[in-house]
């Protein structure tokens, strides 16, 4: 059975830093793309990056380009999220999820499996 467990979520002021993780076991990740998505209260989950199999190809969302980095340790079996400069708008539970394939995926629904998420919450 594959299982994904988030962790390194917490409360943050506006302008700090932290680092997801996203340990994976049941299966082994390193032929499979993976990706980070959100969901804030009274919002539908919405995708944030995206990473291939091999860590050579990423994507993300507008609203975090240039302050996260998806990254990957197939060795590990984990996923990684670095949120630097957070925002009070980058306040949600966030999932991570793993794809059934290589490539890489903006939409929720390719994804076959889900972790049950780790709160970030970003003080003012």
């Amino acid at each position: 059975q594959v299982q994904l467990v988030e962790s390194g979520g917490g409360l943050v002021q506006a302008g700090g830093s932290l680092r997801l993780s996203c340990a994976v076991s049941g299966r082994s990740i390193s032929s499979y793309a993976m990706g980070w998505f959100r969901q804030a209260p009274g919002k539908e989950r919405e995708f944030v990056a995206t990473i291939n199999w091999i860590g050579s190809v990423s994507y993300y969302a507008d609203s975090v380009k240039g302050r996260f980095t998806i990254a990957r340790d197939n060795a590990k079996n984990t996923l990684y999220l670095q949120m630097n400069s957070l925002k009070p708008e980058d306040t949600a539970v966030y999932y991570c999820a793993v794809r059934g394939t290589f490539s890489t995926s903006f939409s929720l629904g390719e994804y076959d499996y889900w972790g049950q998420g780790t709160q970030v919450t970003v003080a003012s």
